[in-house]
């Protein structure tokens, strides 16, 4: 398993990153879902005495778990915040992350291209400075999951939406979170 622990505008010590390695690696042995990696960062907060931890999970089938916690005393007690947080994301989903290794489908996923492109200029009533330029251009993973295994999905990644194929209807759908904390879901008829 690859372990980094890293420091952004902060320099981690030996002590803390030998600390960090052990504590991700017993994470992996302790549950056992097919952890493949993972990445601490740990960073100065926006105010004095204060510090940012992010832990990263990368897991054999293709998910990614983040945590990410706030602390005042020291960088060890970010980590330490972080750190129970992912552990009881895992703790959570541990019995869904196993079912869903031993049931991998043939055809789990279709690849698909997200493109945003900016329209002719002509075509543009708006002045200029109204209309910012963008341009995005990415390819996504479109996984082909039942409705509970996307919602999963959901909270593991920290999205507000996620696109997937239905396992039952095989057709595209959608979860996301609404404002009010609830998950919504969207399948065309």
């Amino acid at each position: 398993m690859d372990i980094r622990v890293s420091g952004h505008q902060l320099d981690v010590g030996e002590a803390l990153t030998a600390h960090a390695e052990g504590r991700m690696g017993d994470l992996a042995e302790k549950f056992s879902v097919g952890v493949t990696g993972s990445t601490v960062t740990l960073a100065p907060g926006p105010h004095e005495h204060e510090f940012d931890a992010t832990i990263v999970v990368q897991l054999a089938q293709g998910l990614l778990m983040k945590s990410h916690a706030h602390a005042y005393q020291s960088a060890q007690a970010a980590f330490e915040g972080a750190y129970e947080r992912i552990e009881k994301q895992l703790r959570r989903y541990k019995r869904k992350l196993r079912d869903r290794e031993r049931k991998k489908p043939e055809a789990a996923a279709v690849e698909s291209t997200y493109r945003v492109l900016q329209s002719h200029p002509e075509e543009d009533e708006v002045p200029e400075d109204d209309a910012p330029l963008i341009i995005a251009d990415m390819d996504e993973h479109i996984p082909e999951v039942s409705v509970s295994d996307a919602v999963m999905m959901l909270d593991l990644k920290h999205t507000p939406a996620l696109m997937f194929r239905n396992g039952q209807t095989g057709s595209l759908n959608m979860v996301y979170r609404r404002t009010d904390g609830h998950i919504g879901w969207v399948e065309p008829k």
